[in-house]
């Protein structure tokens, strides 16, 4: 793909694996969690070289900027050539600190909850 032809922000996002798929993409676009710069994009946005795109993926607070277009999805190892990573690391750490401190994690090998104990989890939860 030429730098000339026109991509939508849905396609370059899946194309760059940050969703799994396009309609993640789309859905994402939709419920207002991709921005360039401080105003949120359309899915039909047409993406250019050198934009800052701000994302919230899951809990993750990501910030990428697009190197060059693509046409379609590309391997793992090819992701750096078309985007550019600015997420800090702090934010990295940060999502990895919540993980760590998940109260939600049993022992592996503990096996599903009983009863009892999903009761006594969901008293703990709410309320």
């Amino acid at each position: 793909m030429s730098s000339a032809d026109p991509i939508r922000i849905d396609k370059y996002l899946w194309a760059v694996r940050l969703y799994k798929t396009r309609s993640l993409a789309t859905d994402a676009i939709r419920a207002g969690k991709v921005k360039l710069g401080d105003q949120p994009v359309k899915p039909s946005h047409e993406v250019r070289e050198g934009e800052v795109y701000h994302l919230v993926i899951d809990q993750l607070h990501r910030t990428v900027q697009v190197k060059a277009l693509l046409g379609s999805r590309v391997g793992a190892k090819l992701v750096e050539n078309y985007m550019t990573d600015l997420t800090p690391a702090d934010e990295y750490e940060r999502i990895a600190l919540a993980r760590q401190y998940s109260f939600e994690q049993r022992d592996r090998g503990a096996g599903r909850p009983t009863k009892r104990d999903r009761r006594d989890i969901e008293e703990f939860k709410y309320k």
